[in-house]
């Protein structure tokens, strides 16, 4: 119940973003910048708290099986990305993002207090930039600002869901929460590893 509340810091961020947004687009500079500190502060989380324990745990086999999920997860749905396109394709990407961040969020709690709050402040700068770009992005497609702010709301809201869906895990024997937290990690690290380089591939173009 403490990791769900704590989602409501970033679920906030992600609207703000949008409102912020529909008032004034923020330039190509601010977005890139926005995205890639929010990358280096949830690589400092995930380096601090959550690897930590992972390695902790020394569970080797379950570290190793939970990671490979999550790059075989993460790689999958890359893939189903690639075979869309228009705002459904860019809407579904962004949505399994926020789930997957707000299922890290919710192992982060099984982790630990600290790792979770730590993650928490983290998340919130990742999903404040995918509030701002979504919100740009549908408003390229000439949508009402109402409804444009009702799906960044919609988004918003996969955080808790996510959060939510982890919290059984903490029930686990160890060596199956080291596995999540694993798949979970490895999740977090492509998603703001892969989303930077698309940055900067695209500010190259």
């Amino acid at each position: 119940m403490q990791a769900i509340s704590y989602t409501l810091i970033p679920l906030a961020a992600v609207v703000f973003g949008a409102l912020v947004a529909l008032w004034r687009r923020p330039g190509p500079a601010l977005v890139s910048a926005t995205q890639h500190f929010a990358a280096g502060v949830v690589f400092a989380a995930a380096a601090v708290e959550i690897l930590p324990q992972i390695k902790h745990d020394a569970s080797p086999v379950a570290t190793l099986i939970g990671g490979a999920l999550g790059v075989g997860v993460m790689l999958a749905i890359k893939a189903l990305e690639e075979r869309a396109s228009g705002p459904f394709a860019m809407l579904s990407a962004t949505g399994i993002d926020i789930f997957i961040d707000g299922l890290v969020l919710g192992l982060a709690f099984i982790a630990g207090a600290k790792a979770g709050v730590l993650l928490t402040i983290a998340l919130t700068l990742e999903v404040l930039f995918l509030g701002l770009s979504v919100t740009s992005e549908l408003q390229e497609s000439r949508m009402s600002r109402a409804r444009t702010l009702l799906i960044a709301i919609g988004l918003g809201l996969l955080l808790p869901v996510g959060t939510f869906m982890a919290t059984p895990v903490a029930e686990l024997p160890p060596i199956i929460i080291t596995g999540f937290l694993s798949f979970g990690l490895m999740g977090l690290l492509y998603l703001v590893t892969e989303g930077s380089v698309a940055k900067i591939g695209g500010s190259q173009r």
